[in-house]
């Protein structure tokens, strides 16, 4: 007992460190950065560790990565996401503040894992839900603020994430983080008065356009009706002219057969034809006369 309590110490201390080691084991779907906690090699790894089991020794730590794509949610609602409020709050450029629910998906290059780990020195968690979130934040502030409330809440709503998700793409593409995609969760929330304004507006808008559309139609109606009474008129003087061209072809023709007929009756002729229809019978009644029938 005098020999163990003497040396238990001493034994403890040289068997705790092989007690606090273990294999651990990055899972299909992750890559692992082995990090040194003490000593000169304290830092990170430059070897990324594919997927498989690692004896980390007690002065190590392993962090896991996943290289597919994931997705996060910051909302103001509890029941998604965190049970925080999560949710973005920015200006427009007259400033309204104007509050807002983001998705984003994003998928790390696992070729860059060590670089992240070095520029972060976090795990995923941390970095998506920190820095990553922050530099979403602050893309959003700055598109927001030179855009105009009814451009962001109505047809440039998409135009404003677009932005976002450009800005956030050049940011973390040299650390190895690819954005996959950004979008609004739900509606914009902004302040109830303003909301009716917009809507108001909007139904102007709409009423305007549906006037507009109806005078558009009466006046393509109107041109309708023109056009067929045009079309008709027209159709109208073509017979009247065709009509009168009829006619004045008849006349014409009637004119020729008359002067034909004309220089046809010579005196033999009339003769001639007196003669065929004399029944021959003389007048009984004379003025004195002479017969019309030649005896010749």
């Amino acid at each position: 007992m005098k020999w163990i309590k003497l040396f238990l110490p001493t034994l403890l201390i040289i068997i705790l460190p092989f007690l606090s080691t273990g294999c651990s084991k990055v899972e299909a779907g992750y890559v692992g950065v082995k990090v040194y906690l003490l000593g000169g090699s304290k830092g990170v790894d430059s070897e990324v560790l594919g997927v498989g089991r690692y004896w980390i020794g007690w002065n190590e730590d392993l962090y896991k990565f996943p290289t597919f794509q994931q997705t996060v949610v910051w909302t103001a609602s509890h029941t998604e996401g965190s049970a925080n409020d999560d949710s973005f709050t920015f200006q427009t450029k007259e400033g309204l503040s104007v509050n807002a629910d983001v998705s984003l998906s994003y998928t790390i290059n696992p070729d860059k894992v060590s670089a992240l780990f070095q520029r972060y020195r976090k795990g995923v968690d941390e970095i998506t839900n920190i820095y990553l979130r922050n530099v979403v934040r602050d893309a959003l502030v700055q598109a927001a603020s030179t855009r105009g409330v009814e451009s962001i809440y109505g047809e440039g709503k998409s135009d404003l994430i677009e932005s976002v998700k450009q800005s956030v793409s050049a940011k973390m593409k040299d650390v190895g983080i690819v954005i996959d995609y950004v979008s609004f969760v739900g509606d914009l929330r902004l302040p109830p008065n303003v909301i009716k304004s917009i809507n108001s507006k909007i139904e102007a808008t709409q009423r305007a356009q549906q006037r507009e559309n109806e005078l558009r139609e009466a006046r393509a109606e109107a041109e309708k009706k023109v056009a067929a009474a045009e079309g008709e008129a027209k159709a109208r003087i073509a017979n009247a002219e065709g009509e009168a061209k009829a006619i004045a072809i008849r006349a014409e023709a009637q004119a020729r057969a008359n002067k034909m007929l004309s220089e046809s009756l010579t005196d033999n002729l009339i003769r001639y034809k007196s003669t065929e229809r004399w029944d021959g019978k003389m007048p009984q009644v004379s003025s004195g006369a002479t017969p019309f029938v030649s005896i010749k």
